[in-house]
């Protein structure tokens, strides 16, 4: 079949589009499924496979080669007379989420994949989205078959059965049956079929005032008699409340079941316009993204998703606006919709969307241009990654100059490292990877400082005093505050030059110059002769906190995880005696279907090289996860050996 052209693509009606996005733990079948899409639609000529690394959104060079998805990519194409703008990531903010979920594995979303997997259970699958994602999950469809079995699914709002009859991986899942249940079917099937029906008819009543009266009212002899147009509609408006989440099966390795998910993307996910009114844009050049090809198209109507060039402060989060006036007046309707709302639910004060989340970097190292020549261009290099990637964090070392990449981990850092060689023609050297600690304070301390300097023929004479403060352990914030008399007495500029030097000497603690947490500082007294400037004022006050910062006394906070471990029974001991060595503490020992599921915290710095550690210890048998649980504060012992391998004696 000829592959449709995007140049072909024209504006559909607003109604018939779907912004959504695509989101799962890895393994889920997350590109998968978006490639299967694609092929099914037309728009490519071949099924792409993330192992033979020729899928479409996976195109940059390090996901192909490992096997995952590292940065986001938007892909267009039309199912049946609609638009579906695609986002392949590995998690963001989009108008929709389209979740996919591995039966065989924990719950992360609301598309149940890898059916064909023998761990798969539904009712595990349904439990994990109530208690996990705290969603009330609506089933549309349930499976014919199980594991290496499973061959259909039976449409519980139609009553109609959908069958594939390929199994092998050569065969594309174009080609499929539907027909209506026949009492000849196989008694299992309709009994599962009738409940589970019964089920969703209840659950959308219980959740749609009006489809309760319909039955109620025209069929409360038989709700099972309901149309299917009507329980449509009614499934629409629960879901565009966000009362109820649609969830179906498949599995796309197998081609199976990716032809009913983009119906229902089509049928029960809102439009645009179904959210936002009047938005107007208009941009002087834009692109229409497919993966890494950009189409230049002439317009684009609102609700789309393009992309424009040449903007040169924009960075990922902000929002644009077309002018003043608009800005004006959306605050002004944002305003008007806030008046209903409680004080904590108000951000009328703030045009901005709601950005992207970022979160602290837990690693960092130095990077080193092959020469001095070619530090500029490092520097750009750096500057534009920064802009796509938030996370990356990217400062200069006080005491040696270096430059310093700090990540969310080994692969963050490797990766950044390998996109400056391959798109900016760059040979760095990376240092070696250490943790991002913190430090804090164990007590307040109070200092005093003064700092007389001439510079030409002008005196400058500072003199400050000020007391920190130790807030308590759960705090991560630093503040300042003045004394109320202290503050009367400054004038803006003054106090602004204050807080600066404050927050300067927030990014060096007292004990290995780590950034600093959990400190109040108060202001007690500031006098300055006249003609003094505002640099030296923030001069004597960094002074002046470091000395304060020492007197309290140090403490050094190290990143602590949380981690999961899904691991056979079998493995089970070797994870938890290697476990013990790492500093780890175990929270609980949960089992799920075959497996073990182990949570546990340990603290960053002993989970350098885990992945190999463990695939030797299970033969490869067991997954694990690591998130930031919370910064905490190191016992006198771990510090010390901290202490002596910084300083170069151990």
């Amino acid at each position: 079949d000829e592959v449709k052209s995007l140049r072909a693509v024209v504006n559909p009606d607003i109604s018939k589009i779907r912004n959504i996005g695509i989101m799962a733990h890895i393994d889920a079948g997350k590109t998968t499924t978006t490639e299967r899409m694609l092929y099914f639609s037309g728009y490519t000529r071949a099924l792409g496979d993330v192992d033979d690394g020729d899928t479409v959104t996976d195109y940059m060079a390090q996901e192909r080669e490992r096997g995952i998805t590292i940065q986001s990519a938007a892909v267009t194409f039309d199912w049946k007379d609609h638009r579906i703008n695609l986002i392949d990531t590995p998690g963001t903010r989009v108008s929709t989420q389209c979740c996919i979920q591995c039966r065989a594995r924990d719950t992360q979303c609301k598309s149940l994949e890898l059916m064909d997997k023998p761990a798969a259970s539904l009712s595990y699958s349904i439990d994990s989205i109530k208690t996990k994602l705290k969603a009330n999950p609506i089933l549309l469809q349930i499976p014919i078959g199980s594991g290496k079995s499973f061959t259909g699914l039976v449409d519980l709002i139609t009553r109609q059965k959908i069958t594939w009859q390929g199994s092998s991986l050569a065969y594309d899942g174009r080609a499929f049956e539907t027909s209506a249940l026949q009492p000849s079917d196989d008694p299992d099937v309709l009994q599962a079929v009738s409940e589970a029906r019964a089920t969703l008819i209840e659950q959308v009543a219980d959740l749609d005032d009006d489809f309760a009266e319909l039955l109620l009212g025209q069929y409360s002899e038989n709700f099972d008699a309901v149309p299917a147009g009507k329980l449509q509609e009614a499934l629409r408006k629960v879901t565009l409340a966000r009362k109820g989440v649609p969830v179906l099966c498949g599995t796309s390795l197998k081609n199976k079941g990716v032809q009913p998910l983009m119906d229902a993307i089509t049928a029960y996910l809102p439009a645009p316009n179904e959210r936002n009114h009047d938005l107007v844009e208009r941009m002087s050049r834009l692109l229409l993204p497919f993966a890494d090809q950009h189409i230049e198209i002439p317009s684009l109507s609102a609700g789309n998703i393009a992309l424009t060039v040449g903007l040169k402060q924009t960075v990922t989060g902000d929002t644009i606006v077309s002018s003043k006036a608009s800005a004006a007046a959306a605050v002004r309707r944002a305003q008007k919709e806030a008046e209903t709302k409680s004080s904590s639910q108000r951000e009328s004060s703030s045009l901005a969307l709601a950005g992207v989340e970022v979160p602290e970097p837990v690693f960092f190292c130095s990077i080193e241009p092959p020469t001095l020549a070619k530090q500029a261009d490092l520097e750009h290099a750096l500057n534009c990654l920064q802009r796509e990637d938030p996370s990356l964090k990217v400062r200069t070392d006080l005491d040696s100059g270096q430059t310093i990449l700090c990540g969310m981990g080994e692969l963050h850092i490797e990766v950044i490292h390998d996109r400056i060689k391959r798109e900016f023609n760059i040979e760095t050297h990376l240092g070696p990877l250490q943790v991002a600690y913190r430090e804090t304070i164990l007590q307040s301390a109070t200092a005093t400082d003064t700092l007389d300097r001439t510079l030409g023929d002008k005196r400058h004479v500072v003199t400050v005093e000020l007391a920190v403060h130790a807030l308590m352990e759960s705090s991560t914030s630093c503040d300042v505050t003045f004394e109320e008399e202290v503050k009367t007495q400054l004038s803006a500029g003054v106090r602004e030059a204050v807080e600066n030097g404050v927050q300067s000497a927030y990014l060096q603690g007292p004990v290995l110059g780590f950034p600093v947490e959990g400190v109040k500082t108060v202001i007690q007294h500031v006098s300055l002769e006249s003609g003094t400037s505002a640099a030296m004022v923030s001069a004597c006050v960094s002074r002046c906190m470091l000395k304060a910062l020492k007197l309290a006394g140090g403490q050094v906070l190290e990143p602590v995880m949380a981690l999961e471990v899904t691991v056979g029974e079998e493995y089970l001991s070797p994870v938890l005696a290697d476990l013990a060595q790492r500093r780890g503490t175990v929270c609980d020992i949960q089992s799920r279907q075959e497996n073990k599921v182990l949570l546990a915290t340990v603290p960053l710095a002993e989970m350098m090289g885990y992945s190999t550690v463990l695939r030797t210890l299970t033969s490869g048998n067991a997954t694990f996860s690591l998130e930031l649980s919370s910064y905490e504060p190191m016992n006198t012992q771990d510090q010390n050996i901290l202490l002596n391998k910084m300083a170069g004696l151990a």
